[in-house]
């Protein structure tokens, strides 16, 4: 472990999805260099269990408001004044660094050195899954995540996929930048004896995780489906998912559990830069099954059956195999949860605290010259 100058972050976050998840295990691993996170969390309400979530990490000091983040309908004026509030919070906390997982703020006038993570971004999630043009309503996000991108002082992805879709959509001229793949912490998730089904789980509402092709083949597979997370899309409409067995939107405990006792994870995803998810059932020992998509071929390279994200026939006969075939099923699960075991929290972390160290260093290094 090495020595590090940098003893608070100031680190904005999303409430909705799996940049909460990361928000709250990058701080949990930074307690081992006693570095305190201050997090102002937005996007909309917390719910109560994320607000236990938070209150179990000893080194977080949880800031929260529900405003609008830059990739929500008419967010501008909630931008700006999310950005009034986080330049206050420094002010306030006097950070090392600032660590945004937001591309709204990234053009405010900071006095910390800024690290930005794209966790992702509408451009790519379109081309992705819509595969057009995108409206001409997206242009102000487009020209601000492009200005946001420019100012900070370094940029990180979690994929090699991500990193090349931000110099595809944004130009070539991006700061300094780096992969740094997410983590997670395998004391999380357990393996129970296997059971007959198959999981699936995340935003279901999100046309990217294609989940309406796991229902559209759920009906001729000898094994039940269940899928975990929210069917109620930001605009309040529910998804219909005809054919599974919907378990709604789970405590991180309660999914793992579920986790635990599945045979298989099923992610057939148009667009995913990094996939939590799947890395969660890997820890738990599932046979993966993924949508054939460059990010997720890089995460799991041969340890995950891959299907063609537009093809249902496909993930029927891919599905199909697995269940039928127990010892190929019981290969895939001891191949993902080994490629798993790499994509360790602390990891993560380190990687991130090296970038902050070099961050503050180089600070300190143009102040004196």
């Amino acid at each position: 472990m090495f020595e590090t100058d940098v003893r608070r972050v100031l680190m904005t976050g999303d409430t909705v999805g799996g940049v909460w998840t990361f928000t709250l295990d990058l701080a949990r691993a930074l307690q081992a260099w006693d570095i305190e996170v201050v997090l102002a969390a937005m996007g909309g309400d917390l719910t109560l269990g994320q607000r236990a979530e938070a209150a179990a990490v000893a080194n977080l000091r949880l800031m929260s408001r529900p405003y609008k983040l830059e990739w929500m309908e008419n967010p501008w004026q909630d931008v700006q004044e999310s950005g009034r509030w986080i330049l206050d919070l420094e002010q306030r906390f006097a950070p090392d660094v600032i660590h945004l997982n937001t591309y709204g703020h990234g053009c405010e006038r900071f006095h910390a050195p800024v690290l930005l993570t794209a966790h992702s971004c509408v451009l790519s999630w379109w081309a992705a899954v819509k595969q057009g043009t995108i409206p001409t309503k997206w242009q102000r996000y487009w020209h601000h995540v492009e200005d946001a991108l420019r100012a900070v002082d370094i940029v990180t992805a979690p994929s090699h996929a991500m990193l090349r879709s931000l110099e595809e959509n944004y130009g070539s001229g991006l700061p300094a930048s780096r992969v740094i793949p997410n983590g997670r912490c395998a004391n999380g998730f357990r393996i129970q004896e296997k059971e007959s089904f198959i999981l699936a789980a995340g935003r279901l509402w999100d046309e990217a995780k294609n989940i309406a092709a796991l229902a559209h083949v759920a009906g001729s597979l000898d094994w039940p489906v269940y899928i975990a997370g929210d069917d109620r899309d930001p605009d309040g409409s529910t998804w219909d998912f005809a054919g599974c067995r919907k378990l709604g939107r789970l405590s991180p405990s309660a999914l793992a559990g579920w986790y635990a006792r599945a045979a298989i994870y099923a992610l057939p995803a148009r667009y995913e830069p990094f996939g939590l998810s799947a890395l969660e059932a890997a820890l738990s020992g599932c046979a993966l099954v993924l949508g054939d998509i460059e990010s997720l071929r890089e995460i799991w390279h041969d340890d995950a059956l891959f299907v063609p994200t537009d093809d249902p026939s496909r993930l029927q006969s891919t599905l199909c195999e697995l269940i039928r075939s127990p010892g190929l099923r019981e290969e895939m699960c001891r191949r993902s949860r080994t490629r798993a075991s790499g994509l360790t929290v602390e990891r993560m972390a380190q990687a991130y605290l090296g970038e902050y160290q070099s961050l503050v260093t180089m600070r300190r290094a143009a102040c004196a010259s």
